[in-house]
């Protein structure tokens, strides 16, 4: 330290001093001066040390600072956004409920214009629109009674007022309705229908004779055969000749062999066969009832189904049966003549001319 101080004053001028009188310094001197600068190094390293420290504190703090405001910052602006969040709900119900009002005034809207548009139409239809209109709907209400009551004078009825009402209008587009019309009434006219009572009649027979039919595996009634009695001519000598000739018949008739289409024909018991003719008859009447009504499809599929059961499970070589049949036979070839007309033509020509409005 003193010679740092003393070499640290102004320079003096030095006297030349031989070099036998400078003295090296000693080892003590050089290790004492080596740890005053570690001392200098160490409080240095130490004072900056701590300089960085109060610095990295503040630093700290400021940071704190900084994570606490931002913190405030954001629960603030977390508690505005539910708040937000809310009205923005509460605003889209609002909104949903105003959508849905609007949706049912808007189809009550659109359901008043389509009445007003048909209103308009209805009201704006011309006296030809309105004609074929109102012959539409009675040829249709004709067609539908002529179909019920099974009589084709309503029909023709609706026709001729209809072909009446074209001719008054005198209207050029309606003269393909009136030719059709006129078609459709020589169509008519030509056509001959089958007498309903007369085969309401016929299968009132058909039930009749439907308990006197012999089914097919049917026993024949044994008549009284006299044979085996003695004559009042005849002698005891005689009659006894006779007498095994005569059993031996007899014998012979105990069996019978016939032959049977159908098998289950065969193995018919007697309460079968009640309810095998029961069966007959419901079928029959079931067609008559369709025949009352003009059902005519349902009365053809009984009439098949009767046919089909008499020819399976009947005799069909008696004469009750063989009668039936033909009755039978004829019932179903009058049905094709109960099919009533159809207008096909006139309301082709009503659809074209309520089109061309």
């Amino acid at each position: 330290m003193n010679t740092e101080s003393s070499a640290a004053q102004a320079p003096e001028p030095m006297e030349e001093v031989p070099s036998t009188a400078i003295a090296s310094p000693s080892p003590a001197q050089v290790s004492g001066n080596s740890v005053v600068r570690l001392q200098w190094v160490f409080g240095l390293v130490a004072l900056a040390a701590l300089v960085l420290s109060a610095l990295l504190w503040q630093k700290l703090g400021t940071i704190q600072e900084q994570l606490a405001r931002q913190s405030a910052d954001a629960g603030t602006q977390a508690s505005e956004a539910r708040a937000s969040a809310r009205q923005a709900q509460e605003l889209s119900m609002e909104t949903a409920a105003k959508l849905a009002v609007t949706e049912a005034r808007l189809s009550e809207v659109s359901l008043q214009r389509t009445q007003l548009e048909e209103l308009m139409q209805s009201l704006s239809r011309s006296r030809d629109e309105n004609l074929v209109v109102d012959i539409e709907a009675a040829v249709r209400l004709a067609q539908q009674q002529a179909q019920l009551t099974g009589s084709l004078d309503p029909l023709l009825a609706a026709l001729r007022s209809a072909e009446l009402r074209v001719t008054r209008a005198a209207q050029p587009r309606l003269t393909p309705l009136q030719r059709a019309i006129a078609r459709d009434v020589d169509r008519i006219k030509a056509t001959a229908l089958a007498d309903t009572p007369a085969l309401l009649v016929k299968l009132d027979e058909l039930v009749v004779l439907a308990d006197e039919l012999p089914v097919a595996n049917a026993v024949p009634v044994a008549r009284n055969n006299e044979t085996i009695k003695r004559k009042p001519d005849e002698t005891v000598s005689s009659w006894w000749l006779r007498l095994p000739s005569v059993v031996q018949e007899e014998m012979r008739k105990l069996v019978r062999v016939s032959r049977i289409e159908n098998p289950e024909a065969a193995l018919l018991s007697p309460e079968q066969s009640f309810f095998l003719r029961e069966n007959l008859k419901l079928k029959l009447l079931n067609a008559r009832l369709g025949l009352l009504s003009r059902q005519i499809e349902s009365v053809r599929s009984d009439l098949a189904a009767a046919s089909v059961a008499m020819g399976r499970y009947f005799d069909t070589s008696s004469r009750k049966t063989q009668t039936a049949s033909a009755l039978l036979l004829q019932v179903r070839g009058q049905l094709k003549a109960l099919e009533l007309p159809r207008v096909d033509d006139t309301l082709a020509a009503l659809a074209t001319a309520a089109a061309g409005r």
